[in-house]
């Protein structure tokens, strides 16, 4: 910092970066403040930090300063226009001032007028893709010190690290054009060749960059840093479809296999609108079968009569088999043994449980939805002695920090509920020991992000993770992909920062392929992150891949039709865009 050449702190996700930070900005600033005393020079006149950081982190940065530098005074700059233009007036005053990505995009011309002595990106792989508007706003900041804080630098390719240091030091890497024909494409290349000279130079282009580079990152792992550090045990908890869900499974596979062929094969852009509405009704099939059978579904009227004959409800867990697993799951920890309990036993049962029930829970969902049937459907109606809080992104990012406080601090809260986008980043949630995951991302990162807010500095017990995956179904796809995209550990950054890799058209056909029929006959679900451009690649009409070859997605250069739609596809966008865009409602309406 002293040169001027800024960096990226990148330590393993838990290793106190937070903390870090205030000190470097807290001696900073007491150093400025000393040598202004002395020289009275304008040089060394007291200008604000600015920390950005994702919404759900502003009381988290504001409760961490006032711990370990209580002498600096923190603004908070957030909440609606209204309230933001009431704060500027006295933004000057203020040490630091806290504000989220989404505040500098929105208000850039206003945050673009000051100079900052401090400008720190906390959770800094958010600016990853260059021509966002939101990293180019970003990158507007004017600052005398520039700091990245990212666990995870590299999530999708190399390229992400090219738009990082261009916001850290613009031109140390040159031109995007540039680094992506001396590093992208030789290193792309060389993942999927089978020749020598290939792999050579990707291996070459590998090494000069993590030498260029090496000397702005600082990495250290909890391995390395934490003897004590209790270990992180994750486990597969596989869980078989139900008999409804097999049927609609197969029943919609057999119906739709042929049009996503067709679609993958144009660039037209309702096709692929259609491609991911398929996707996300095999999601939510795997999670519950009231996610997708609604009154616009088809069969709905039948299923309703099927199921009224046995005085049965499609919101019923034992039609949701991921909802019985994790009531196992719970009850294994010790959480909710008393949920069937009669009235008269309940406070015996209550009491019993308070020493027995040693865990505690984070459980994480990719979708608002599936967290409403676990919340409703499981906890409420068949294990109502657990207690639980609820965070998701309608939550007001200005009371998550008290929620995630109440949790740490009250023992007697079993459970707090997540999505992975908001729970997953920054947080520390070390008042749980338990990690579970009822759905799962494309980016591996992102689970791991959500993992760590359990396994972190602070954390005195062995946290268990469970992943609950529908056997046989696509969700399988989801974790080989996961695993495939770990797979160039190593390169850039070392040790654990892998080079990852993207989805293609080949790999989303073979979500289709005769391996789906078997799930239900079983296979099947999907979620397309986004933001990462996971493409979902080339088509073939059978696929007689074995089961290894399934779990790790192959990777080839495309011609004729299939590549045209790879290339067409383009970036993607974030879950809720696909929301949106992509509206289930709409889709099932068309269902015949």
């Amino acid at each position: 910092m002293v040169y001027h050449l800024h960096g990226i702190l990148c330590d393993d996700m838990g290793l106190g970066k937070t903390l870090q930070t205030i000190c470097i900005v807290a001696s900073d600033h007491h150093i400025r403040a000393e040598k202004f005393k002395e020289t009275g020079s304008p040089e060394f006149k007291r200008i604000s930090s600015l920390i950005v950081c994702p919404p759900s982190l502003t009381g988290h940065w504001e409760q961490e300063f006032a711990r370990f530098a209580p002498f600096m005074s923190v603004l908070v700059y957030a909440g609606p226009p209204a309230i933001r233009s009431q704060l500027r007036a006295g933004m000057s005053k203020y040490d630091v001032i806290v504000t989220s990505y989404d505040v500098v995009r929105n208000d850039c011309e206003y945050m673009t007028q000051k100079n900052y002595n401090y400008c720190v990106l906390d959770e800094g792989h958010i600016i990853r893709n260059a021509h966002t508007r939101l990293t180019i706003s970003v990158k507007k900041v004017k600052s005398e010190h520039r700091l990245i804080l990212t666990g995870t630098p590299i999530q999708n390719n190399v390229l992400e690290l090219w738009s990082l240091f261009d916001f850290l030091m613009p031109g140390f890497l040159g031109t995007e054009k540039a680094f992506n024909d001396k590093f992208v494409k030789p290193i792309s290349t060389s993942r999927t060749s089978k020749g020598s000279k290939d792999q050579e130079a990707g291996a070459l282009a590998l090494e000069t960059l993590h030498k260029q580079v090496l000397p702005f990152m600082l990495r250290r792992l909890k391995e390395d840093v934490l003897s004590d550090l209790p270990p992180k045990i994750i486990q597969d908890y596989y869980c078989e479809l139900s008999s409804l869900q097999k049927q609609l499974y197969h029943d919609f596979i057999s119906k739709q296999k042929g049009s996503v062929k067709k679609d993958i094969s144009t660039s037209n852009q309702g096709g692929k609108k259609h491609i991911f509405q398929v996707l996300q009704y095999m999601r939510k099939l795997c999670n519950s079968p009231a996610l997708v059978v609604t009154p616009n579904h088809p069969q709905y009227n039948d299923v309703k009569s099927y199921l009224g004959k046995y005085n049965m409800d499609l919101r019923d867990i034992h039609y949701a088999p991921k909802l019985m697993a994790l009531k196992n799951l719970l009850k294994e920890c010790g959480i909710g043994l008393s949920g069937n309990s009669s009235s008269k036993n309940k406070a015996h049962d209550v009491l019993q449980d308070n020493v027995i029930s040693q865990h505690r829970a984070l459980i994480f969902c990719q979708m608002r939805d599936m967290l409403d049937i676990v919340e409703n459907d499981l906890l409420k109606k068949h294990m109502p002695d657990v207690t639980y809080l609820r965070m998701d992104g309608s939550t007001d990012p200005r009371y998550r920090q008290q929620i995630v406080s109440k949790f740490n601090g009250d023992p007697s809260i079993d459970v707090l509920l997540l999505t992975t986008k908001v729970g997953g980043l920054g947080l520390n949630l070390t008042g749980a020991d338990t990690v579970i995951f009822v759905e799962h991302d494309w980016n591996p990162m992102n689970d791991l992000q959500a993992m760590d807010r359990a396994h972190r500095i602070g954390q005195k017990k062995v946290v268990n993770v469970y992943r609950l995956i529908t056997k046989g179904t696509l969700e399988e796809k989801i974790m080989g992909l996961q695993k495939f995209k770990l797979n160039i550990a190593n390169t850039v950054v070392n040790q654990q920062n892998a080079g990852l890799s993207s989805m293609n058209s080949n790999q989303l056909l073979d979500l289709f392929g005769e391996d789906a029929e078997k799930a239900t006959k079983g296979d099947k679900s999907d979620q397309e992150e986004a933001e990462e451009g996971e493409e979902p690649d080339d088509t073939q009409e059978t696929s007689n891949k074995g089961p290894d070859d399934r779990s790790v997605p192959n990777e080839v250069g495309l011609s004729g039709k299939a590549g045209k739609a790879v290339t067409s596809l383009g970036k993607l966008w974030d879950e809720s865009q696909y929301e949106e865009e992509y509206n289930l409602d709409s889709f099932l309406k068309t269902l015949k």
